[in-house]
Formats: structure tokens, C-alpha cells, sequence
């Protein structure tokens, strides 16, 4: 078993996701666990389904649709706006000067979506939008952009009127990327949805998962930690179960 960690769904400023890497590297070394890093750049979806997976971040739709046998071990808490403790929400992002309309006003426009097997990005935009369809269509087209950065490009340059983005996502962009949103704005947000689950491969034992929840609980408590997890955004971390993330198949997602 090579212990294989990444964290690959927030990795907007490298440097910030080597230092998160190696953070987690050292509190499961001091746990007697060595572990692999890696850097999955496309396949995700292999990635997450990897035997010798000890620790990754996930999305929660293709954990309840496409993620079966993989064991969830926790979610972080992030303090950017949108959030509260492990939910977070999509935010509906749009041009300057189309601040002002409603959702309802984007009926026969053209949506982008990082990708058809994303919560924030697709699964929660479309469960929006559904309401509001007529013979249940409501957008005109929608396009697939491969990342949340790349929609807000597409709406930049006139491909794309509306993206819901993930408003963690959102916020550490605004940081590293400020000149990407400088001529967009935020219309709306989604209800608040469990966030990205923290993920294990099926066969990792009970033991060695108690041992990462002790050490993501030291990550984003020990003082020695605070500038990268503010950095990142990251404010706590609590465990998850499956059943958190059911509510993303009907919509329904249970209030604070």
C-alpha cells in the first residue's frame, strides 16, 4: 500500500497546496504513517476509485452517484463567504451589468458548468433552474467549460451568460485571480449543501482512518498551522458520513 494523499479540488495557488500536502505529510508521519503525495491533473474519478488512495478530496456528487465503495472520513469547515461549518453554497455569477436580474430573468440564455458530474458547478444549478423550466427546458445551452476558473472566463468574454460557482472556489479566486471577476458580479446563491467530503479508499482500515481524523483535527487546531489554514481558508474540520450527502440527489438539503 503506498498511502497515496492529494487534495486536489481547491488547488488554485500551488505554493498553498504543497504547504497543505506537506502539513498533512508531517502530523501522519509523527502518527508513524508514511504517505505518497500526488497531483492528479485529469481522471479524477480514477483517482478517487485508487486502491492505494489514503486521503483526497472529493466531490460530494459523484461520491453519492459514482463513488460507492470509496469510505468518507471528514469535511473541512471554510470561512469563506457562503459557508457554515461544513456546508457551503454555489454562488450565481454573471457580467457587471446583469447584477440586478433574478434567476428567472436568464430563462433562454446560455449557462457554463465546470463539469456534468459536479455539485456546485452542475448538479445544485440545475435543481435551481428546474422550477422555472417551461415543457422543462429553461436554459437555451449549456456548455461544459472543465473548470469553475475557465466558466468565469467563458461569461468574461461573452460565450456564457451565468455560472453557479463555488463560493470557496469564488473566494480564493478573488485573493490569487482578482482580475479574472473584476467585471462580474454575484446575483444569487444556491441553498447551503454539505461541502467537498474528504475520502478514503474502500479498504483502509478503521484504524488508520481514526488516525487521519485525529491528525486533520490537530491541522486545523495546533497554533503551528493557523497561516496555512487561513491561507486556505480552512476554519475547522468535522466527520461525515454517506448519509450527509444523500440530500444531493433530491435537492432537499437540510438546514443549520
Amino acid at each position: 500500500m503506498s498511502n497515496k494523499i492529494a487534495f486536489p479540488m481547491y488547488d488554485l495557488h500551488r505554493p498553498d497546496s504543497e504547504a497543505l500536502i506537506q502539513a498533512v505529510q508531517d502530523l501522519l508521519a509523527a502518527r508513524g504513517v508514511a504517505v505518497t503525495p500526488v497531483w492528479p491533473q485529469e481522471d479524477l474519478l480514477s483517482h478517487w476509485q485508487d486502491d492505494e488512495l489514503l486521503l483526497s478530496q472529493a466531490c460530494g456528487y459523484p461520491l453519492v452517484t459514482q463513488l460507492k465503495e470509496v469510505q468518507t472520513v471528514g469535511c473541512f469547515h471554510y470561512s469563506a463567504p457562503g459557508c457554515e461549518g461544513i456546508r457551503y453554497r454555489s454562488l450565481l455569477v454573471v457580467r457587471q451589468r446583469d447584477r440586478h436580474k433574478t434567476l428567472a430573468d436568464f430563462r433562454g440564455s446560455r449557462a457554463v458548468c465546470n463539469a456534468p458530474d459536479s455539485q456546485s458547478g452542475y448538479n445544485v444549478f440545475m435543481q435551481m433552474a428546474a422550477p422555472l423550466a417551461q415543457q422543462g427546458i429553461f436554459f437555451n445551452e449549456v456548455i461544459f467549460s472543465g473548470s469553475h476558473r475557465q466558466s468565469l472566463v467563458e461569461i468574461g468574454e461573452g460565450r456564457a451568460d451565468i455560472a453557479a460557482i463555488d463560493c470557496v472556489t469564488f473566494a480564493l479566486l478573488q485573493r490569487h485571480a482578482p482580475q479574472l471577476i473584476s467585471n462580474l458580479a454575484v446575483m444569487g446563491a444556491s441553498r447551503a449543501a454539505p461541502g467537498l467530503p474528504l475520502i478514503t479508499a474502500k479498504n483502509t482500515p478503521p484504524s488508520r482512518i481514526a488516525l487521519l481524523r485525529d491528525a486533520l483535527r490537530q491541522l486545523v487546531s495546533d497554533p503551528a498551522y493557523r497561516t496555512l489554514c487561513t491561507a486556505l481558508l480552512i476554519s475547522g474540520f468535522s466527520e461525515v458520513s454517506r448519509q450527509d450527502y444523500a440530500s444531493l440527489l433530491t435537492g432537499d438539503y437540510p438546514q443549520p
